[in-house]
C-alpha cells in the first residue's frame, strides 16, 4: 500500500480533490420566485394526482384538441387504419361464410367468369383483397375490379354501417385538425406587451404603465384589458392565501372599458386608494412578493374567434421613475410606429414614497418636479459651459495655427549703409 501510495505525488492529489468539489452543484442560497403566468401567456401550473381520470373523456373532442400535434397525427393515423382493418375483417368474414374464397380457389380461367353473379363481392380471394376493398369503399376510391352483387344483404348492411363509421370518424377528425389549426391563441402571438412596466408621475397621480401592441393589420374588435395583482396572503383568522387575486381598474376614458388597438398603446392604472399598490414605494417595491397579470381578450376581425393573450411582471420587471419613449411620428401624411423602440424606457422625475404618502402630503411632488427643474438646469448650465469651453479652444487652436504661418520680416545691408526690408 505505501508503494503504491508513493506512485501518485501529493500535490496531484490535493488538485484532484479540489478539482472534484468545484464539480459539484452548489446549492443557491436564493431561488428564483415561481411565476403564476410566463411572460409568454403559459400558465406556470402543474395538476397531479387527478384521480377522475374518465372525465376527460367525457370530452373527448376537446381532449383531442388540448393533445400535442404528435399525439394527434398518431390519433389521426391510427383510427383510420383501424377502421379499416376492422371492417376487412367484416368484409372477409362474409366472403369466407358465403363461400366466395373456396369458390374462386377451386375454379381457375374462363370459370371465375361466372362466379360474378353468385359471390357477395367480385375479386376478394384472401384478407389482402377484403382489406383493399375496405379502403375503397370507405375512401370512395373505386378502381372497378371490385364491386358488391345483390347476392348478399348482409354485405350490403356491412357497407352502410362502413359508410356511417367512416363519415363520423372524418367529420371528428377533420375537425379536430382544423381546431388546432385555428385556435385562438395562435393570434395571440402578434399581441405583444412590454418587457418591464413602469410607475411614474401622469396627471398628478402616481401610475402603473404598461404598453401593448398589435403587430398584424387585422384588427382586434372589443379589445378589452384587465389587469389583476396575485400575491400571498394570510388572513386575520391566520389563513394562508397563496393565489389571492385582486382586480385593480384601468384608466380609460371612455366608459366602457375597450380598447381602439390600432396602434400601441400605453395602458395606464392610476394608484388610488383602490389599488393594491397604494401603500408600496419604491423602497418596498423590491421586497414585494407579488405579481401583476395582465389581460388582453378581443374577437379576432379575420376569424370571429375569441382570443386571449396574457403576460405578468413582477417586482423585479416594473421600473419605478420611468416613462416609456414615443414611438409613433407621422411621415408624409401617414402614421409610422418604430417596434424597435416598443419596450424603451428613460428616467423621469417622481417621488420615490408611495401613493398614500403623497396624498398625504402633496408637497412631495412639488418638491421633486422643482428639484427635477434644477437639476436639469444645472445639466443645462454644465452643457453650455462646455460648449463654450470647446469653442475656446477651438478658437485658440485657430489662432495658434494662423501665428505660425504670418512670414518673419527679414533686413538686407547694402554697401551704402543704407537699409533694406523685404518680406520673403
Amino acid at each position: 500500500m505505501l508503494a503504491r501510495k508513493s506512485i501518485i505525488p501529493e500535490e496531484y492529489v490535493l488538485a484532484r480533490i479540489a478539482a472534484e468539489n468545484l464539480r459539484k452543484p452548489r446549492i443557491r442560497d436564493h431561488l428564483s420566485k415561481a411565476r403564476f403566468i410566463a411572460k409568454s401567456g403559459a400558465c406556470n401550473l402543474a395538476h397531479k394526482n387527478i384521480r377522475e381520470q374518465g372525465r376527460f373523456l367525457q370530452d373527448i373532442f376537446t381532449t383531442l384538441v388540448d393533445l400535442k400535434w404528435r399525439h394527434t397525427l398518431v390519433i389521426f393515423t391510427m383510427s383510420f387504419l383501424c377502421s379499416w382493418l376492422l371492417f376487412a375483417i367484416m368484409w372477409w368474414l362474409v366472403a369466407f361464410a358465403h363461400g366466395d374464397i373456396y369458390a374462386y380457389m377451386e375454379k381457375s380461367g374462363m370459370e371465375k367468369s361466372g362466379l360474378e353473379s353468385t359471390v357477395c363481392v367480385t375479386n376478394v380471394r384472401s384478407f389482402t383483397s377484403a382489406f383493399l376493398f375496405s379502403i375503397e369503399v370507405q375512401v370512395t376510391i373505386g378502381f372497378g375490379g371490385r364491386m358488391m352483387t345483390e347476392e348478399c344483404p348482409l354485405a350490403i348492411t356491412v357497407l352502410i354501417l362502413q359508410n356511417i363509421v367512416g363519415l363520423i370518424i372524418n367529420a371528428v377528425m377533420l375537425g379536430c385538425i382544423f381546431m388546432k389549426t385555428a385556435q385562438a391563441h395562435r393570434r395571440a402571438e402578434t399581441l405583444i406587451f412590454s418587457r418591464h412596466a413602469v410607475i411614474a408621475v401622469r396627471n398628478g397621480k402616481l401610475c402603473f404603465m404598461f404598453r401593448v401592441g398589435d403587430l398584424r393589420k387585422s384588427m382586434i374588435i372589443s379589445a378589452s384589458v384587465r389587469i389583476q395583482v396575485v400575491k400571498k396572503t394570510t388572513t386575520p383568522e391566520g389563513e394562508v392565501v397563496p393565489i389571492h387575486q385582486l382586480d385593480i381598474p384601468v384608466d380609460n376614458p371612455i366608459e366602457s372599458n375597450n380598447i381602439f388597438l390600432v396602434a400601441p398603446l400605453i395602458i395606464c392604472h392610476v394608484i388610488d386608494k383602490r389599488s393594491p399598490l397604494y401603500d408600496i414605494s419604491a423602497t418596498d417595491l423590491a421586497n414585494q412578493d407579488l405579481e401583476v397579470i395582465v389581460i388582453l381578450e378581443g374577437v379576432v376581425e379575420t376569424t370571429g374567434i375569441t382570443t386571449q393573450a396574457r403576460t405578468s411582471y413582477i417586482a423585479e420587471e416594473i421600473q419605478w421613475g420611468h416613462r416609456f419613449v414615443s414611438i409613433v411620428t407621422e411621415e408624409e401624411g401617414v402614421y409610422s410606429v418604430d417596434y424597435s423602440k416598443f419596450g424603451n424606457t428613460v428616467k423621469v422625475a417622481a417621488p420615490r414614497c408611495s401613493a398614500r404618502e403623497l396624498d398625504e402630503k402633496p408637497s412631495i411632488l412639488i418638491q421633486t418636479l422643482q428639484k427635477s427643474e434644477l437639476s436639469h438646469q444645472n445639466s443645462l448650465r454644465k452643457r453650455n459651459s462646455m460648449r463654450r469651453n470647446n469653442s475656446m479652444r477651438r478658437n485658440n487652436s485657430i489662432r495658434r495655427n494662423n501665428s505660425s504661418l504670418i512670414v518673419p520680416k527679414v533686413q538686407f545691408m547694402t554697401p551704402e549703409g543704407s537699409q533694406n526690408t523685404s518680406e520673403s
